[in-house]
This record gives C-alpha cells, structure tokens and sequence, in this order.
C-alpha cells in the first residue's frame, strides 16, 4: 500500500461523505485516480463499510442500553480464542469484540433496548457458551467521546459557579 492510499484512508475514516473531488484536491491525485483507489481498496478489503456517528442522546424518542463486558474465555485447541469470538460475534446485540491483553480475554459492547434485554443475553446467550469462564459487564451511562468525536456541545460552557478562597 503506497504512502496516498494511506492518506485516503486517513480522510476517508475522518469523513467519509467526503466527495472525490474534494479528496483528490487534499491528496494532489486526479479525481479519477481516487475512485480507483477506493475501488481497490474496497475490493482488498481495506475498507470494510462506511458509518454515521449518531450522539443518540439528542434523539428524545431514542431509548437504548450500550454495555461493554468483559469476558475470560478458555480458548480452544488449534484455534486459540478464534473459535469462541467467531460464535460471539454473531449475535445481533454484539456491536463489537476484540480480544485484549490484561485482566480479560475478550471486551465486547452490547447494545439493547434495556438492561433488562442485556443480561438477558449475558445470561441466556454469552455465559452459557462452553469456552466462556466469566464475564464483567458494564453498563454505558454518557458518552463523552467516540470514534474520535467529542459528543459534548460546543456552547455547553461549565455552568457551575465558581468558587474561590
């Protein structure tokens, strides 16, 4: 992969309604050489979709529960951990898994309606998985960052009073 398709791809992960016009002129290639690298790299599998990061805190009908967990897993012979996060990350409510160094195997975030419907799927789905030993979970209750975006108003000013000596 050469140094401009980095440079795509770095825009392209900033802002990906970016039009190509726009990203050719940032990268001093022709437009047209910016379709083919996108094409390519949609094709090799470097780019795997684009997203809209959505602060669902602003949408007032908007009622949904992100939990992150924490799992320890045994990992299976000649497979190591591929197995068990292949079968996890299968379920609907899984967001997103990585496996992780430290204290735990895997983190996983979860999104449901409820909490309720989350340890539904703790108890029910993930725990009862042969190769999962133990699972933490931890309920989201605000964002202040994602993905690189800072979700807090720019006019949101520190409305406390301020006290001095």
């Amino acid at each position: 992969m050469d140094e401009k398709e980095m440079e795509l791809l770095r825009i392209l992960e900033k802002n990906g309604r970016l039009d190509t016009e726009t990203i050719a002129s940032m990268i001093e290639v022709k437009e047209e050489e910016v379709k083919k690298m996108i094409e390519k790299l949609e094709q090799e599998c470097a780019i795997l979709g684009y997203s809209t990061l959505i602060n669902w805190a602003k949408v007032l009908t908007h009622q949904g529960v992100t939990a992150m967990i924490e799992v320890k897993v045994t990992p299976t012979r000649g497979v190591g951990f591929d197995h068990v996060a292949e079968r996890i990350y299968r379920f609907p409510e899984v967001k997103a898994l990585y496996l992780m160094s430290g204290a735990y195997d895997l983190s996983i975030t979860v999104e449901g309606q409820t909490m309720m419907e989350i340890s539904r799927f703790v108890s029910d789905k993930l725990s009862t998985l042969e190769s999962v030993v133990s699972t933490t979970t931890h309920f989201v209750l605000k964002k202040y960052k994602h993905d690189g975006v800072i979700f807090q108003d720019k006019d949101d000013d520190d409305k406390r009073m301020m006290v001095t000596p």
